[in-house]
């Protein structure tokens, strides 16, 4: 690893042990851009949508960072620190009956309402028809990611890690509505 690589991961590393909270929150932010920057560029966007970025940056960074922060804090407490088959199941369960449908629910709120600017009867009704599909599709995804996170990723990276997978489900999801939305455009 080149010496400028291995300073910044070392100064990343000491920031996420000094400063675990905001460190956290920045990554989310961070990743949100990229994953946003990535989607719209992969979605035949030429010019970038700036304020769409910045409203995806603030989602990671207030929302998705901290709580995600707060989330495996209170898991690793009410199952001990343990990572023996039985309990992560437990997490994984819990995690995925829990945190998954709100998280989806809060995007679809957060993206419809802020990113959007759509009225709340519009947004309701999109919900409505579309958020099955869509957390049926997390569950599919998203149980596996949380299994590996909670068995073998240490409590610190925990945000960090899910953080860069939801950067490519971010992709994936934008994706395919542009798909079902050119589908249905036909």
């Amino acid at each position: 690893m080149g010496s400028l690589a291995k300073k910044g991961l070392q100064q990343y590393l000491l920031q996420l042990q000094q400063h675990p909270l905001r460190t956290k929150a920045i990554t989310a932010g961070v990743l949100s851009a990229i994953s946003d920057i990535t989607a719209q560029k992969l979605t035949g966007i030429q010019k970038l949508q700036l304020k769409r970025l910045l409203l995806k940056v603030l989602f990671g960074f207030a929302y998705l960072g901290p709580f995600g922060h707060f989330l495996h804090i209170a898991l690793d407490k009410i199952f001990k620190g343990r990572k023996d088959t039985k309990t992560v199941a437990k997490k994984v369960v819990l995690e995925q009956l829990t945190s998954s449908p709100w998280n989806n629910l809060m995007f679809m709120l957060y993206y419809g309402l802020v990113i959007e600017g759509r009225p709340w009867m519009h947004v309701k009704s999109k919900i409505k028809k579309d958020y099955p599909s869509v957390q049926y599709a997390a569950w599919t995804f998203w149980p596996v990611v949380g299994w590996v996170n909670h068995q073998y990723v240490p409590l610190q990276f925990r945000v960090i890690f899910a953080s860069v997978i939801a950067c490519g489900w971010g992709i994936f999801l934008n994706l395919r509505a542009r798909s079902m939305a050119l589908t249905k455009s036909s």
